[in-house]
């Protein structure tokens, strides 16, 4: 018995799969049996004790029971709820049928069987979801008829080789038992017609983006503010170029975009934390019912079971720069550099201030000077999707960190708040090189002081892409190849700069994953990642302009 218990987590993790092909096996038999002949002997006992009518309508019901099986298989694969209590139902159903029709027991045993061993293991199929919210696929539906064709080459195929004596095609034709196959394969087929096309009517079109003037933008503002399980990064779902994917309850959401037939989601859903598995599950499932690309950006270590759980491939692709707050402190030999620095462009007259974001609005046009001009020294021009760019309406969404010399504002950064305050961090950086040298690292001190005093936990420095990748002989090759390109690709990108950049504050480093349903899919999803965030290839081409 001990053994047994043991047995069962793996039994239970294996039942859909299990379930799923067994169903679709026991509804490939329904549509074949409805497609050939009857056993002649049974069938001419079967005729001395039921109304040939109702042997017509359980011969016709069996083969569509049949085609219901086979698209239940797919629900089943999902882990749904009611797709295991109507595969139990159906079977039962089926059953008596198999007998009705042709004194079929062998049918019958098998039905019983698999419908009493599916009982048990309601537990393994955990997601409540109606039936009517199955994400069906052309390709699935196309899977379907396949079968349903070859059933009725099956028949065809019986029928022109049964042992009819001398009898030509086409009286075969006329024999009742060959008409009654015919209706039932013509049903069946029927059936997954008029199901095919109800579910390419019925399922949902891609989520639209949602703008700052889509009502739907304000919900997402409510979420944020109030959300259990959110990081600063989530706060790109207000940059106004994200699509959505609520929860059934409202209180969650999974923001994306989309480059082609990729689907990109940025981190995990934001919202409540008992409602993300299910949302990345209906993300998957609404990818595929549009024949797309699924893939998810910029994980985090405690985000990994979930996307295992769908059967991810997962790649490190970088490590986030988290710097702790409770103790932080500039003084030590290790945060020198950044001391001076912060010390000289103070003593040079810089200050320091948090602009509320209602008060941002009033410095628009000056914050736009400073863009500009930083952009202009800058490879690939303005970003979106995974990181902000300028936008007025977007800068006013945040608290605005500022630095003032000489009465004007010559560095700003806008900050990504959390509510439950376990983190803070900031998107866009910009400075013009009017100032004092190294302005930047004293923005970076203040911040951290002032995140230190508001009561945040930890500051999020960002991610330094392609850093912390292993070059070992057996590593994977991606992570081989993406450490190639850290050392040596800084005209395309400044990996080696950006982390140099942000490991001045002594951070600890915590790795970051992209998942994608393969491996070879991930570097496809990388560059579209690329691509989202640059505007195309012209934007991800563009040079900074140089002096002379």
């Amino acid at each position: 018995m001990r053994f047994l218990r043991d047995l069962r987590p793996a039994a239970q993790a294996a039942a859909p799969y299990v379930a799923a092909a067994l169903t679709l096996a026991m509804g490939m038999l329904l549509l074949a049996s409805g497609a050939r002949p009857s056993e002649p002997e049974r069938f001419v006992r079967l005729l001395a004790t039921v109304p040939p009518l109702l042997i017509e309508v359980c011969h016709f019901l069996s083969s569509v029971l049949g085609l219901v099986l086979v698209m239940l298989a797919f629900g089943l694969r999902a882990r749904l709820d009611a797709a295991w209590a109507a595969t139990v139902a159906v079977l039962l159903v089926a059953a008596p049928l198999s007998l009705v029709k042709g004194i079929v027991w062998e049918e019958t045993a098998m039905l019983l069987a698999l419908a009493v061993a599916l009982i048990p293991f309601h537990a393994a199929f955990p997601r409540n979801a109606r039936l009517t919210r199955m994400e069906v696929t052309p390709g699935w539906l196309f899977s379907a008829a396949c079968l349903l064709a070859g059933a009725g080459l099956i028949g065809l195929w019986s029928f022109e080789h049964a042992n009819y004596g001398d009898m030509s095609w086409w009286k075969v034709m006329a024999d009742e038992d060959a008409a009654r196959s015919i209706r039932a394969w013509a049903g069946a087929a029927v059936a997954l017609t008029a199901f095919g096309v109800w579910r390419l009517a019925a399922s949902a079109a891609p989520p639209p983006v949602v703008g700052d003037e889509d009502p739907l933008f304000h919900h997402v503002r409510a979420i944020l503010a109030d959300a259990d399980a959110a990081r600063p990064n989530s706060n790109l779902a207000l940059l106004g170029d994200k699509r959505f994917l609520f929860s059934a309850s409202g209180s969650s959401f999974l923001m994306f975009g989309v480059r082609g037939r990729t689907w990109v989601s940025i981190g995990a859903p934001v919202g409540r934390r008992d409602e993300r598995l299910e949302l990345i599950w209906r993300f998957r499932e609404l990818a595929d019912a549009h024949a797309a690309r699924p893939g998810f950006y910029s994980l985090e270590a405690e985000d990994l079971p979930d996307v295992v759980e769908l059967g991810f491939s997962i790649q490190k692709i970088g490590e986030s720069a988290l710097v702790p707050l409770a103790d932080f402190s500039i003084e030590g030999t290790r945060r020198g550099n950044l001391r001076r620095a912060w010390r000289r462009a103070g003593d040079d007259g810089a200050s320091f201030e948090v602009v509320p974001p209602d008060g941002v609005e009033p410095l628009i046009p000056e914050l736009k000077a400073i863009s500009d001009a930083w952009l202009e020294r800058q490879a690939g021009g303005d970003k979106s999707f995974s990181m902000g760019g300028f936008s007025p309406r977007y800068i006013r969404e945040f608290p605005l960190a500022i630095v003032r010399w000489q009465g004007r504002i010559i560095a700003f950064a806008n900050i990504w708040p959390v509510g439950s305050r376990d983190a803070f961090s900031i998107d866009l950086m910009r400075f013009t090189e009017d100032g004092p040298p190294r302005i930047m690292d004293f923005l970076l001190v203040e911040l951290l002081l002032w995140g230190q005093a508001e009561g945040y936990a930890v500051f999020d420095f960002g991610m330094a892409p392609l850093a912390g990748l292993d070059d070992r002989p057996l590593a994977p090759m991606m992570s081989r190849v993406g450490r190639l390109l850290f050392e040596r690709s800084e005209e395309i990108y400044n990996f080696q700069g950006v982390r140099h950049f942000k490991g001045k504050c002594d951070p600890l480093w915590h790795p970051r994953y992209v998942a994608a349903p393969q491996k070879w899919a991930i570097p496809r999803l990388l560059a579209d990642v690329g691509l989202l965030a640059s505007g195309g290839v012209a934007g991800l081409t563009k040079r900074p302009k140089r002096d002379g």
